[in-house]
């Protein structure tokens, strides 16, 4: 099980890095579907069957061909996209070196708190997590406003859609 959950893990970690870097932007979403759906495999290997079917229903699925729908209507989807140049890359780049290792000292902090006590898990029902997620000093808010985000976007493409 360790040795799948690393391969998922790389496969995410290199499928978002390819996400962010590639020129093509349909390869680019295709990558952001690759991450989602290995977001997905984690999501079942944990036994939450639920929340990976949603994964790949909502994010997956929805979400990715939005994206798709939105560059097939905008841009010409096989046309290269243009190198950036910024004078700002090098603090890019000691942004993400420092978001990496407060990341990395914050998990390996955490790991080493856990390794001399075994913590209690308690069993999690749907309806339980459910509940939490959606209380109002849960996520409520969030994804009530990424679904107005989605409504904006779909009104967005429509009127795109209409001027050509």
């Amino acid at each position: 099980m360790e040795i799948l959950y690393t391969i998922v893990a790389l496969a995410i970690i290199i499928c978002s890095i390819l996400t962010v870097t590639t020129r093509k932007i349909l390869r680019s979403a295709t990558y952001l579907l690759f991450t989602l759906f290995g977001a997905a495999i984690i999501y079942f290997m944990m036994d939450y069957e639920f929340l990976g079917a949603v994964q790949i229903a909502v994010y997956a699925g929805g979400i990715v061909v939005l994206f798709v729908f939105a560059i097939m209507l905008t841009c010409q989807p096989g046309k290269n996209s243009e190198a950036l140049e910024s004078r700002r890359k090098g603090w890019g780049v000691l942004a993400a070196v420092a978001t990496a290792c407060v990341t990395g000292w914050a998990l390996i902090s955490r790991c080493c708190s856990l390794m001399g006590t075994k913590p209690e898990m308690e069993f999690l029902t749907m309806k339980k997590l459910g509940l939490e997620m959606l209380s109002s000093n849960g996520y409520l808010l969030p994804f009530e406003a990424v679904s107005v985000l989605l409504l904006a976007c779909i009104i967005g493409g429509v009127a795109v859609a209409r001027k050509r």
